[in-house]
This record gives structure tokens, C-alpha cells and sequence, in this order.
């Protein structure tokens, strides 16, 4: 039985850092922080600057393993849109729009051809984003990585009116849990997805797999969708009370993190799950706990609504070409 810890990657371990670390980042803080480590994104007033209400998000995160799966097959054009997609729909969940990006690419030998598309996807991504490229850098790091190895981080700046922030405060119990599809494995979990299909299983990336309807790289390198558009959309015509981005962790590590301590969720699971999810499950036998654990499972984004605005926000979102699906309601904790 295959688990995230034995590939490599402690989650337990990762929430332990996080506490550790959020109090070094409090003895930075001053009055202007509104929120910060801990959740999707930071939040920052202008407000003492002279900018009125104006809030800004920010966000960092990476691709990670992804880039292997990348490098790989040779194709480097698409895991820029996920490393916008990462920040993009972290900086969202905050009800802010975003505004531009920043890359960092290191490298170990620059290949001036690699490095283009890169940034042709990550130019990709802002766009899907609605933000701009403002800027990045490249580091050529020869002692640290092989010739054909890179990683990427991004960072991401979106603003929203101080009056118009989504924080999950006015969630209730017997709020619904709507859940935006995923495009698949989005890019969290691929160093167990790698060990158990390619370590373990001897599956070539090449491989066409009829349960999928593609090779098995055309699916691993499958982009993560950019939810930023779409959940500016959807606000505008119900009322969002909190938004939760389906990351490592999975919807029980994600969703908890916009709830008040005295709320908690009871989630469905009764969605269909994309057929890659089955694969890595059954060829690495692995427990449905931990694949809820570390996958979305088909979910990348759940936004929370009044029961009454339920159907709309479905009715909305298959308007603008997203799925969605009934994932649970809020309960007392």
C-alpha cells in the first residue's frame, strides 16, 4: 500500500512548519497586514499609503514534481500555465482580482529554447488569468541541478476593495459546499502519482491508456485550470461566502482553512471522479483516506453559498463552461 510519506512528501510534517514559521512572520507584521501566513493568500491595506480600501493579495507557489513529468517528455510550454494557475486561484479565494505575475526560473544549464516555453506558458497563464507578466528571473544554477533540470516558482499580486474581501466570516451551518471541477491532478500529489505509475507500475509516458483516452504523459501534463475569471463572474451574481482551493491536502486539508473553529463540513464524496485518480488508487493500492488526503479528487476550487443560491451558482457556472458539483454542507464543528 503506496502512501504520500513513503513517496517521499509528509504532509503532517508541512503543517508542522507552517505553525513554526507563521510566528517568525508575525514579528514582521505591522497594522497594515490584514491576514497572513496561513491562509491562501496574504492580505495587505493600502490604506495607510493613502490608497482608501484597497486591499492587496499575494501569493508564492511552485509547480513541483510536475516539472519532472515535464522535462521527461521534453515538452516545457504548459507548466507555466500551471505555476500561474497556483497563484492565481490561491489569490481568488480572497475575492481579489489579479493583477500581475512574477516568475523564477532556475535552471541547471540554460537552454535559451527551454527557457522560451516556459514563459510562453506562464505568459499563457496570466493570460487565462487575467493578469500581466511584469517580470522574473533566471537563474542559471549548474552546482544544483543537471543539465535538463529546472523548477519554477511564481508569485502572484491581486487587489479587492476592503468592503468586497471574502473571509469566510459570515459562513453559517447549512451553508452549501458547491465544487468546481478539476482538469485532473491539477499539480499537487505527482510524487506519489510519479512513484506508483512510473516508478512502480513501469507505465511509459508514452503509453496510450484506454481508460483515459490519451497517453499517459498527454494526461499528467493536463494544465491546472485557472478558476480566477470564473469565480469573479460568479460574485457577481451570488452572494460567495467563502472560497477554499483545493491544493495538497485535498478538500479535507483545504476547505477547513476558511471555516470560524466552531465549523466543520460534511462532505458527499458521491461525485464522479476522473478516471486518473481510479488509476493511481488501484495500481498503487492506496487507501481511499489517503487519496482524499493528497488528491482533489476532480475538485480544484469549492465555493461556499446560501442554500438558496445553490442551483444559481450551478446554473452559472455550467453558463461559463466549468462542472460543478454538490460536495457537502456546513455543519457545527
Amino acid at each position: 500500500m503506496s502512501t504520500y510519506r513513503q513517496a517521499g512528501v509528509d504532509i503532517d510534517a508541512a503543517e508542522s512548519s507552517v505553525k513554526r514559521i507563521a510566528a517568525i512572520a508575525r514579528s514582521t507584521y505591522n497594522p497594515s497586514v490584514l491576514t497572513g501566513v496561513g491562509g491562501f493568500s496574504g492580505l495587505f491595506s493600502l490604506e495607510s499609503l493613502g490608497a482608501g480600501d484597497i486591499v492587496l493579495a499575494a501569493g508564492a507557489d511552485g509547480v513541483g514534481t510536475k516539472v519532472k513529468i515535464a522535462q521527461a517528455m521534453g515538452k516545457h510550454d504548459t507548466v507555466g500555465i500551471d505555476l500561474v494557475a497556483m497563484n492565481a486561484d490561491d489569490v481568488v479565494t480572497s475575492g481579489a482580482r489579479p493583477l500581475f505575475f512574477l516568475d523564477y526560473i532556475a535552471i541547471g544549464k540554460l537552454r535559451p529554447g527551454v527557457v522560451e516555453d516556459l514563459v510562453r506558458g506562464v505568459a499563457e497563464g496570466c493570460r487565462q488569468a487575467g493578469c500581466v507578466l511584469l517580470g522574473g528571473e533566471t537563474a542559471q544554477m549548474p552546482g544544483m541541478y543537471e543539465e535538463d533540470e529546472y523548477d519554477l516558482a511564481g508569485f502572484c499580486v491581486g487587489a479587492v476593495d476592503k468592503g468586497s474581501v471574502i473571509d469566510g466570516s459570515r459562513i453559517s451551518p447549512g451553508d452549501v459546499l458547491i465544487g468546481l471541477e478539476s482538469s485532473g491532478l491539477h499539480s499537487n500529489g505527482y510524487t506519489l502519482a510519479r512513484k506508483v505509475l512510473v516508478q512502480d507500475a513501469r507505465m511509459s509516458l508514452s503509453q496510450h491508456v484506454p481508460e483515459l483516452g490519451r497517453t499517459l504523459g498527454e494526461e499528467l501534463l493536463e494544465p491546472t485550470r485557472v478558476y480566477s475569471g470564473t469565480v469573479l463572474r460568479l460574485r457577481e451574481s451570488v452572494d460567495v461566502l467563502g472560497l477554499a482551493h483545493i491544493t495538497g491536502g485535498g478538500i479535507p486539508g483545504n476547505v477547513p482553512r476558511i471555516f470560524r473553529p466552531d465549523l466543520s463540513m460534511k462532505v458527499t464524496w458521491k461525485w464522479p471522479v476522473p478516471p486518473i485518480f481510479d488509476l493511481i488508487r488501484r495500481l498503487g493500492g492506496i487507501a481511499e483516506d489517503e487519496m482524499r488526503r493528497v488528491f482533489n479528487m476532480g475538485i480544484g476550487m469549492v465555493a461556499v453559498v446560501r442554500e438558496e443560491d445553490a442551483d444559481k451558482a450551478s446554473r452559472l457556472l455550467k453558463d461559463m463552461g466549468v462542472g460543478s458539483h454538490f460536495v457537502g454542507i456546513v455543519v457545527e464543528s
